[in-house]
């Protein structure tokens, strides 16, 4: 992976657009290059834009996930102070193709923050692969074949983490190397195994109190034997008792069957004695209209056919009269139509005319209907052509006479055409082209103006911003000329001060040498050996002279008030220096303003001569004003122009529906006096439809008057006929006429009924005698088998047998449940040895793993894995130590030496010191060699064609800075890479001759530019 072009705008103090390309010159030569610049300049944005660009974060925000505009506003980063949109873009070649992404943010018109945007771009296919944020950081992951962590740690090497890392304590190192190495997966694997391990023993351990359990509840072998012995002999008993019971139980049976077979026989008694009773009450009621009818039985269908010929004949008679009122109702609705249809068509209307003259009514209306109809289609039609030609002006089409519309019209067209004349005298044009022609221009004049005015007011605001930096300039002018008099006279208070403290140290210290015997007993204490003799005891060290401390005080504040004199000194000088590098830039920043203002007068001339001349942004705006009051106004000619032109078309249109209106009008009228309803077609259909229906009812009551008089006929003959052959007959049977013998006559149903109800009768009777015969002789036998017990005695026995058998049967049930659960005891006891032995052998690879990296915390195997890590990151940091200097090489502590890691000094005979005691050039070599070894760690499966090295190259003497250069240069020249270093070394700029240089401006921001010396 290789950056090829860092693109950005806005982000931090770099304010504007930005552009870094590797793949021009001066990088094409030289692909080691350092970034620039004082503290706070930007330097470290560069690598900001890197992976905001890429990933969507940056290191100095914290956390997981991408950037969002909460957390730009909460830390207050990324978008520069006062704009509105961000954008960086980062053009880099991987083995799949070479690519382009972007992040960027903007504001609203509110000035608050949208959601930021990412998006790749494929130079070889020429399209966007994805623009959706949340693929993005993804996408180049999979691209560039690194994740953020990866990335920043192998492309973008802060080794000041390993500055801290090579001093830390074995446990912080440990911590160190897995965030460095984003390695903390095998402590997850240690901790995973420890928990598995745990599972797994739990329930065994589980299983294992359970066999326990059961062990203790299981009984005795004597114990179980004499169980099922004692089973066996109550078996037998229980068997004996249900023998015992069996014969009571048949003994009450028996007994209860008497009383059952002694109550059945009185109750057959009784449904005898009823059936017999029935049977009288029968006879009573239906046997003498049964014997009638048994007289006429055989004349039944005679008779009904005789009753049914009557029945007929009564129906038809009664149908024809109601057929004879139906007709004369038929002949009133008739003349009542033709009445009506009269009335309706205004004619003289019988049976013969009435369809004819119906159907010429009909007609003559609706002929009058479609002519007021197409009247009002025209109407219509031309009504819309009046809104089309209205809809183009201020008048509206509502539902006004034509009159004051006409009126309207007229006014307006008036008004219009005096419009007209004053802005044909003001633009000398008429014509709609020649309106046109003349917009255009004054549009092309409008256009230019306002590009003029807007470029004028890029001039006046140059104009104001090199007041700004002159005001500047002269308000640290009095500072310029007064700090350098203030600075000497403080030097020489410092200098003053400096002789008397010197002075002051100087006495006191000759006071020391010159100290007597009499002074030293000033510190003589009890106790304490005295330096002169070494005797404990000092009696001369009471009632001493008064101790003189007057110079110690003298000294003390001498001292205070040259420390205040040097930080005046020091504030003065600094003051100085800001106010000297405040000043050269405000002087180089007036150059330039004043350089871009000449540009800016120049484009201006050459592109607005004609108005070259304004002396101020009013005047031409002014100007556009003007030319914009003449467009609208000849906009306003046009329009007008139209409106006329529509409004003259209107007035005919208007005129022809006028006489729309009074033709329909007379048609209207003339359909009114003839016909008042809605639907003149339905309204004769209607008369129609029952004139039809009327004369086929009076047709079809014509037919029927006739058919039923020769239905009467045939009857009237048949019931005669019927007479002739029944009567005789009947009179035999002592009946005088038919209409007695019919009224004897049952239902052939009724008849066989009542037979079979009396028949029924009698077999209950006889059924009841045969059954008493039958259980009279069956109680005889069941009284001989009986027992002498009465029948209490007999059910007290079975009722103690019972309870007997009950508890002999509980007892049993017991002793068997016993056993039950001393067999499933057994079975579950075998059962959950096999697991468990099935379980050892599933835990016994989780206990080795266990025993080998599984802990709790995760440390056992996380500690291994560093400790790989370590010595691999060791040898490569070796590697690459070897071109830095040939003095130390990295190594593990061992068990007797400090927790840090160790340098070996070559140099002193292979000595091994603490990596503690080395200088801060050592420091950063050494540091520098493990950055550049995890880079060479986390790039093992991905070429990195890109480095940027931050800071630190201030602790070098010139000696190993040119050495650590030679090899950056080496690395870069063996590898093609592009290697960036920032770094603020006076030194370093010299020896690198492409630079990246950041300069701050008296505003807070900062600006970019690529330099080759």
């Amino acid at each position: 992976m290789k950056i090829l072009k860092i693109e950005f705008t806005n982000i931090n103090s770099l304010r504007g657009s930005h552009e870094i390309d590797f793949t021009k010159e001066p990088f094409i030569s030289s692909s080691l290059f350092a970034i620039t610049g004082p503290t706070g300049s930007g330097k470290s944005t560069i690598l900001d834009v890197i992976s905001l660009a890429l990933y969507g974060k940056i290191p100095r925000i914290p956390g997981s996930r991408p950037i969002s505009k909460t957390d730009i506003e909460k830390f207050g980063t990324i978008l520069t102070r006062n704009q509105k949109e961000a954008i960086a873009r980062v053009t880099y070649e991987c083995k799949h193709g070479i690519f382009s992404s972007q992040w960027n943010i903007s504001t609203n018109r509110n000035e608050n923050l949208r959601d930021n945007d990412m998006e790749i771009f494929d130079h070889q296919k020429q399209e966007l692969i994805t623009e959706k944020k949340s693929e993005v950081p993804d996408m180049n992951e999979e691209l560039i074949g690194l994740s953020y962590d990866q990335f920043i740690k192998a492309v973008l090497l802060a080794q000041g983490e390993f500055a801290q890392f090579l001093k830390v304590t074995k446990k912080e190192r440990g911590a160190l190397l897995e965030k460095i190495t984003g390695t903390g997966v095998y402590r997850l694997l240690g901790q995973k195994v420890y928990e598995k391990n745990g599972l797994l023993n739990k329930v065994i351990e589980k299983q294992q109190t359970e066999i326990g359990i059961i062990k203790n509840a299981l009984m005795a072998d004597e114990v179980l034997e004499s169980k099922k012995k004692d089973i066996l002999i109550k078996t037998t008993e229980l068997e004996n008792f249900q023998k015992d019971i069996e014969g009571l139980k048949n003994a009450l049976e028996l007994k209860k069957s008497i009383q059952k077979q002694a109550s059945e026989i009185s109750s057959l008694e009784d449904e005898r004695l009823l059936a017999v009773k029935k049977l009288s009450i029968f006879d009573e009621e239906h046997g003498a209209p049964l014997k009638q009818h048994e007289k006429v039985q055989d004349f039944s269908e005679e008779l009904r056919n005789w009753n049914l010929y009557k029945q007929e004949e009564k129906k038809i008679r009664e149908e024809q009269i109601t057929t004879v009122h139906s007709s004369k109702a038929n002949s009133d609705k008739i003349t009542a139509l033709l009445s009506n249809v009269s009335a309706f068509t205004r004619t003289d209307t019988n049976t013969s005319n009435l369809y004819q003259h119906l159907t010429n009514f009909r007609d003559k209306i609706l002929t009058l209907q479609e002519q007021r109809k197409e009247k009002l289609n025209e109407h219509t039609l031309e009504r819309t052509k009046l809104k089309a030609e209205l809809d183009q002006t201020s008048i509206e089409l509502n539902n006004e006479s034509p009159n004051s519309l006409k009126i309207a019209i007229n006014e307006s067209v008036n008004e219009i055409a005096y419009s007209l004349k004053s802005w044909k005298d003001e633009f000398q044009v008429s014509e709609s082209e020649e309106i046109a022609n003349l917009r255009a221009k004054f549009q092309e004049n409008y256009k230019k103006t306002r590009e003029a005015s807007r470029e004028y007011a890029a001039i006046e605001a140059l104009e104001k911003e090199i007041y700004r930096n002159s005001s500047d300039l002269e308000k640290i002018q009095p500072q310029l000329q007064e700090l350098p008099d203030r600075i000497d006279k403080q030097q020489k208070k410092v200098e003053n001060c400096r002789t008397k403290e010197e002075n002051l140290t100087l006495k006191r210290e000759n006071e020391l040498l010159k100290a007597s015997l009499q002074q030293h007993r000033h510190s003589l204490r009890d106790g304490e050996a005295c330096p002169l003799c070494g005797a404990l005891d000092h009696p001369y060290a009471e009632q001493l002279p008064e101790k003189d401390t007057s110079l110690d005080l003298r000294l003390e504040e001498i001292r205070k008030e040259l420390a205040i004199e040097i930080s005046i000194l020091n504030t003065a000088t600094t003051n100085l220096e800001n106010f000297r590098r405040s000043a050269e830039e405000l002087k180089a920043n007036a150059i330039n303003l004043k350089n871009n203002l000449q540009k800016l007068n120049v484009n201006f001339k050459a592109k607005f001569g004609e108005l070259s001349g304004v002396k101020n942004i009013q005047e031409l705006e002014k100007t556009c004003d003007d030319l914009e009051k003449k467009i609208e106004d000849l906009n306003q000619f046009a329009t007008e122009q139209k409106k006329l032109k529509h409004l003259k078309t209107a007035l005919p249109i208007l005129d022809r529906l006028d006489t729309i209106l009074k033709d329909g009008k007379l048609l209207k009228e003339k359909i009114n006096e003839l016909y008042s309803g809605n639907n003149v077609q339905q309204e004769v259909e209607n008369y129609q439809n029952n004139w039809i229906s009327l004369e086929r009812d009076q047709k079809n009551l014509k037919d029927t008057q006739t058919k039923l008089e020769s239905e009467v006929e045939q009857l009237v003959k048949k019931i005669k006929s019927s007479e002739g052959v029944l009567l005789p007959l009947l009179k035999a049977k002592g009946f005088v006429a038919i209409e007695e013998a019919y009224a004897v006559l049952m239902h052939t149903n009724e008849a066989n009924q009542l037979r079979k109800e009396r028949q029924e009768i009698q077999k209950s009777i006889d059924n009841s005698i045969a059954s008493l015969k039958l259980l009279k002789i069956q109680l005889e036998e069941l009284v001989k088998n009986d027992v002498e017990s009465k029948e209490e005695k007999v059910l007290e026995q079975l009722q103690l047998k019972l309870q007997q058998l009950d508890a002999l049967s509980t007892e049993c049930k017991e002793t068997e449940r016993i056993i039950k659960n001393q067999d499933e005891s057994v079975l579950r006891l075998n059962s959950l040895q096999e697991q468990i032995a099935e379980k050892e052998k599933e835990t016994r690879r989780w206990r080795m793993l266990n025993e080998l990296i599984g802990d709790r915390s995760g440390n056992k195997f996380n500690d291994f894995a560093q400790d790989l890590s370590l010595s691999r990151l060791i040898k490569l940091a070796n590697a690459r130590l070897k071109d830095l200097s040939d003095r130390y090489l990295i190594d593990k502590p061992t068990e007797d030496e400090d927790d840090g890691l160790v340098a070996i000094d070559a140099h002193m005979g292979g000595q091994r010191r603490s990596v503690k005691t080395l200088s801060g050039g050592e420091t950063f070599i050494l540091s520098l060699s493990m950055a550049l070894a995890l880079s060479d760690l986390a790039s093992k499966n991905v070429e990195i064609n890109s480095l940027f090295i931050d800071e630190g190259f201030g602790t070098l003497d010139p000696e190993t800075l040119d050495q650590t250069l030679d090899t950056l240069e080496k690395l870069q020249a063996e590898s093609f890479k592009t290697i960036g270093i920032i770094s603020h070394v006076d030194s370093l700029k010299e020896r690198i001759a492409t630079q990246i240089k950041l300069t701050r401006n008296g505003q807070g921001y900062s600006t970019l530019k690529v330099e080759s010396l």
